[in-house]
């Protein structure tokens, strides 16, 4: 393939992994974020959602994508589906990291961006990942710190994927014909409770923690008066439903078919981050 790849979310935790596994194999990088900073050796661009003005700019001389809404951002289907509209009018490879289960009802809104892709005639790979690894060191950080993990997860699983992996699976995607116009659901290699990862954790940084199962609003609660806004502390308490239901307990070979290699376990992840989730 040639020309560039444009990697949206380009300084976030799955976004940096894309730009760096990209540099490695030679590729032409343009990272997109809102600071529209230079990530490594790529090219940076300012990119916000909702704002068409920029499109032509960022997808100039691009012939591949890797799109993903970032977080912070609540409103998946508004903010997406101009971006995907505008790649595939260009005939730019789009590989969409979606979520895990969306796939369950169409009147979902990120389904909906997917079948707005599946049917815009561009090549296109969707990417489905469970719960990331690396929310422990990032969304529920707080809660470590204090010796606590308070989420609304009930007593659910979930097969936490490292970003690394969905990086490493996205890469494969970008550079290979091999796996276009198919999904992938994402998943690491176990099923763990927030109890189980809770003691994992405790574990591998030699500090206690707990999990402590809370209802939605106090949840919601706990992330406003931490300044997250309204809007986004719902749809996160939204999407614990799927937990609590046992719907992301699924585990897949996915990652191992894109990339050649088993994903990390989640003992893998605290072990390579402990110094983050000690800080």
């Amino acid at each position: 393939m040639s020309g560039k790849v444009l990697v949206l979310g380009a300084t976030g935790n799955v976004g940096r992994h894309v730009v760096d596994g990209l540099l490695a194999r030679g590729e032409i990088v343009r990272a997109a974020s809102r600071s529209g900073k230079p990530v490594g050796g790529a090219e940076g661009v300012v990119f916000e959602y909702g704002k068409a003005e920029m499109f032509d700019a960022v997808l100039e001389g691009v012939d591949r994508a890797y799109i993903l809404l970032a977080s912070g951002y609540a409103d998946a289907k508004r903010l997406l589906m101009p971006v995907i509209e505008a790649a595939a009018a260009s005939k730019i490879k789009v590989v969409f990291q979606s979520v895990i289960g969306v796939d369950a009802d169409d009147s979902i809104p990120y389904r909906q961006v997917e079948i707005a892709l599946e049917n815009a005639g561009t090549p296109h790979v969707i990417l489905r990942p469970n719960w990331f690894s690396d929310n422990f060191h990032t969304f529920w950080k707080a809660g470590i710190e204090h010796g606590e993990i308070a989420v609304p997860a009930g007593e659910g699983k979930s097969s936490f994927i490292d970003a690394r992996d969905i990086a490493a699976s996205a890469v494969s995607a970008l550079t290979s014909s091999s796996f276009d116009r198919r999904a992938f659901n994402l998943t690491g290699p176990g099923a763990l409770s927030y109890a189980e990862a809770a003691e994992i954790l405790s574990d591998v940084i030699g500090k206690p923690i707990t999990y402590k199962a809370v209802d939605d609003a106090t949840f919601i609660s706990g992330l406003t008066s931490a300044g997250v806004p309204a809007d986004y502390a719902a749809m996160l308490a939204s999407i614990f439903y799927p937990v609590r239901e046992g719907w992301t307990a699924v585990v897949t070979g996915d990652v191992e078919a894109l990339t050649g290699q088993a994903p990390r376990s989640l003992r893998t992840y605290a072990t390579d981050y402990a110094a983050a989730l000690k800080a």
